[in-house]
């Protein structure tokens, strides 16, 4: 392996962040302990080695290039696991601790990570968790996570895939839209009946919904009076209002099931499934915090297998 960094020191890409995040020389420099005059020449040596302006200047104040936000997200990433491969030689971090940042579906947070968090920080009181809830994809390295939750997680050779669950499908109903517009006893009954549909986000695409027949899997996507995207949890609610038929995650309606408030229907064709998977990064080096959060739901999903 050849060496990269004879003239391109640590050091200055450590005053770079420092600047970056402050978005000032002065205030880096007093972080530092250094004199801002000293920071702006470490930065300007960076800035030629890279061949790259990281810095827009003025008299008053500094921002980021398009370059140097990419630069410095990266690097923010890189120093951070520095500081941890280093504070994990020293002993520093045989008790986890340091922020945990995580990317979750809205049906899975709302319906099983958020209320398993306060007693992960029980556990280990040091971490704290920065939640992000969303549908949408996420760039790890650039937008600095440590784990995500994904549904239908796509193959990824950096990454590390760990699967929760594969969570179960039911098609449900208020009682007050059977009554209106009566149960469904087949799957040729669906076009008669108002069918919520769900869209990705990114594509507008419809989810069909998921059945088997006869051990045989089918698909079905009609045409609906209701769409929603980018949150599951609104064709529940519509559902439970009377607007139609919806499926979705059991998990997700099971004590309305249980109060009456929605009803299971078509239970001969289901037994269809989606995954949810736990992803993090691929690496030699992985944070006590990660790792303690990894054999936290592991073990909580082994909890839920038996339920």
């Amino acid at each position: 392996m050849k060496r990269h960094f004879e003239d391109l020191q640590l050091g200055s890409i450590e005053l770079f962040c420092l600047a970056a995040e402050a978005s000032s020389f002065t205030a880096a420099a007093q972080v530092a302990g250094v004199t801002p005059a000293a920071v702006s020449r470490s930065i300007s040596r960076l800035e030629e080695r890279l061949g790259s302006r990281l810095f827009v200047r003025t008299t008053r104040s500094i921002r980021l290039t398009d370059s140097g936000r990419t630069f410095f997200e990266q690097c923010r990433q890189a120093l951070t696991q520095l500081v941890e491969a280093q504070q994990e030689v020293m002993g520093a971090q045989s008790v986890p601790s340091g922020l945990l940042r995580i990317s979750m579906p809205t049906t899975y947070a709302h319906h099983r990570l958020l209320p398993l968090l306060p007693r992960f920080r029980a556990l280990y009181p040091q971490v704290t968790v920065d939640i992000h809830i969303s549908n949408r994809n996420i760039d790890f390295v650039a937008e600095g996570y440590d784990l995500a939750i994904r549904v239908r997680a796509q193959p990824d050779s950096g990454l590390i895939a760990r699967l929760l669950e594969d969570a179960e499908l039911v098609v449900v109903a208020a009682p007050s839209y059977l009554q209106r517009a009566g149960i469904p006893q087949t799957l040729e009954d669906l076009p008669s009946h108002e069918c919520i549909q769900y869209e990705l986000p990114s594509n507008g695409r419809r989810i069909a919904w998921l059945f088997q027949v006869g051990g045989k899997a089918l698909e079905y996507a009609g045409e609906a009076g209701y769409s929603c995207s980018d949150d599951v949890l609104g064709g529940v609610t519509l559902a439970k209002h009377g607007a139609g038929l919806f499926q979705t995650y059991k998990f997700i309606v099971e004590q309305a099931l249980e109060n009456g408030s929605l009803v299971e229907v078509l239970q001969p064709f289901g037994g269809r499934s989606r995954p949810f998977t736990l992803l993090y990064p691929h690496g030699r080096y992985v944070p006590h915090r990660v790792r303690a959060f990894v054999d936290f739901l592991m073990q909580c999903r082994d909890e839920w297998a038996v339920q």
